[in-house]
């Protein structure tokens, strides 16, 4: 369990990084899609992305609460190691759900105070690794390999997070077609049971975007990206999610913005919901020869 002052300084680190790259030239994005593209961050460059989003009639089968989430900087920092190689780190930075109901018994200890409307927490923060296998030719797709860690960042008794270790492996393609880009993920997410010991359940980790130019400061995207299980009764905390998102990137006044709209997918999944925020690439140092 981390402490106040441990959380306290971790944000401070976050928010002193947002406001350094605040000063970076805008470049290439992935945001708004969670679907990961193929392609890499340019070697000895950073990529910085800083978003907000709300998703309505969400349930959270841990604490039993279903309601209105509000995620407050959705930040991830992304270093260009090698023409192949890339390093990212991200999260979320502060969770605000306004509680709905209780639509079910709480399987864990909740600190909310009798009859309260609403509760926050970080959000748990990830380190993963991406290495592009082959470049994309005239007949065949870029493919490419992302492996990483989730880490325990949050606190099971606010109600929004699960504060556990997972690990997740996926399989990346790519292909372009004139001005429609179409790329997809799949591989394997390990999640440990939060309240079941000695237990994880192995789901899998899926994601179809696709994106096309319209211009060069206007790009239409849109997805379908999740995690399935296979168990018929998984886990709680390890249930199905997932959403569709369907958007648009514009550069405008030297940044990336984007916009997408969000549809849950599955049970737990949101009824619907907005996401929107903004990218910057920039040089960042030297990479070695």
């Amino acid at each position: 369990m981390k402490s106040r002052k441990s959380r306290t300084l971790f944000l401070a680190v976050q928010f002193a990084l947002v406001v350094w790259c605040g000063s970076l030239t805008a470049a290439a994005q992935q945001r708004p899609l969670i679907t990961e593209d193929v392609e890499i961050v340019k070697p000895g460059s950073v990529r910085f992305e800083f978003g907000f989003d709300f998703q309505q009639n969400r349930d959270f089968p841990l604490s039993g609460l279903n309601g209105d989430l509000t995620r407050v900087g959705v930040v991830s920092l992304t270093f260009g190691l090698a023409p192949n190689v890339e390093f990212e780190t991200g999260g979320v930075m502060q969770n605000f759900l306004s509680i709905n109901r209780q639509y079910q018994p709480s399987a864990v200890p909740l600190q909310l105070s009798t009859g309260t409307n609403s509760t926050h927490d970080t959000g748990d923060f990830y380190l993963a690794t991406k290495i592009k296998l082959r470049q994309e030719t005239r007949r065949a797709p870029a493919v490419g390999f992302r492996f990483g860690a989730e880490m325990p960042n949050s606190n099971q008794t606010r109600g929004i997070g699960v504060n556990q270790n997972n690990f997740f492996a996926t399989v990346l393609a790519g292909k372009h077609f004139g001005r429609l880009y179409v790329y997809g993920n799949v591989g394997l997410g390990i999640l440990t049971a939060p309240i079941e010991r000695f237990t994880q359940n192995d789901v899998l980790l899926y994601g179809l975007a696709a994106t096309y130019q319209y211009n060069d400061r206007l790009t239409f995207v849109g997805e379908v990206n999740g995690r399935y299980s296979t168990r018929k009764n998984a886990p709680l905390g390890t249930e199905s999610d997932g959403t569709a998102r369907l958007g648009a990137r514009i550069r405008a006044g030297g940044l990336n913005w984007d916009i997408a709209g969000i549809r849950g997918l599955h049970r737990i999944s949101p009824r619907s919901g907005i996401s929107f925020g903004v990218s910057y690439e920039a040089s960042l140092f030297q990479p070695v020869k």
